[in-house]
């Protein structure tokens, strides 16, 4: 399915991919990543929608007052940016169980940012099979900026969701 929506000053095409299966993920295998590059106008609207209004998100001169070399990204849109790959990949027939992460590096507008995953362990808990992962967001350097961990739920081919 092909889904087309705006964001910000260009349009975001997004391709839903074919549902993903418990038995189709194995531990240390990388999901698939999510390249963002958010722009300032998106920190603005974040703000708006979220509430958070620290001047650091939008305002240079106020950023460089604090010591920053200019505006950052907000961790909460870093976080929605990883639930966003996590719920891409495991489809609509999955569930996003547990999402966790820690604002460990500062990303900034208008620059490059992939999200990524990788299967930790997989197991199943009251007949529902369950994939944990590492993810985080990384910048162009390749340093981890916000690393974390999920819980999701995937359906099982063996066990068809009633």
């Amino acid at each position: 399915m092909l889904t087309i929506q705006p964001t910000s000053y260009r349009l975001e095409v997004r391709v839903t991919t074919a549902q993903v299966f418990y038995e189709d993920v194995s531990e240390g295998m990388e999901i698939p990543s999510l390249a963002k590059r958010p722009t300032r106008r998106q920190l603005v609207m974040w703000a708006g929608g979220s509430g958070d209004f620290y001047e650091i998100h939008y305002d240079k001169d106020f950023a460089l007052g604090q010591g920053l070399d200019g505006v950052i990204v907000h961790g909460r849109l870093k976080a929605a940016f990883i639930g966003q790959m996590l719920t891409d990949w495991i489809g609509t027939a999955g569930t996003l169980r547990k999402l966790t992460c820690r604002y460990r590096g500062m990303d900034v507008p208008d620059q490059d940012m992939v999200v990524r995953g990788r299967v930790t362990k997989k197991y199943a808990d009251d007949h529902q099979h369950c994939v944990e992962l590492d993810v985080w967001t990384e910048n162009p350097k390749g340093e981890k900026t916000t690393p974390g961990t999920a819980t999701v739920v995937l359906p099982s081919r063996s066990q068809p969701t009633p």
